[in-house]
């Protein structure tokens, strides 16, 4: 998995795999799903990033403990 926040663009991606965009999806204003063959989920990204969280600059990962 990737996270990528683009300044310039105020783009927040999260590359979940590698593989060719089949279809894009807004279902949501500002959020595009990208999908690969299949339907498997490729990415998502979030336009207007600032506006949508308090920092898109920063980045938590987790994995929680079973």
């Amino acid at each position: 998995m990737k996270v990528i926040y683009d300044k310039d663009t105020d783009t927040l991606s999260v590359v979940f795999a590698l593989g060719d965009v089949v279809e894009s999806d807004e279902g949501t204003p500002g959020i595009i799903l990208d999908y690969g063959l299949g339907g498997t989920l490729l990415a998502v990204e979030i336009l207007d990033a600032s506006d949508r969280m308090t920092i898109p600059d920063h980045v938590d990962f987790e994995i929680a403990a079973t």
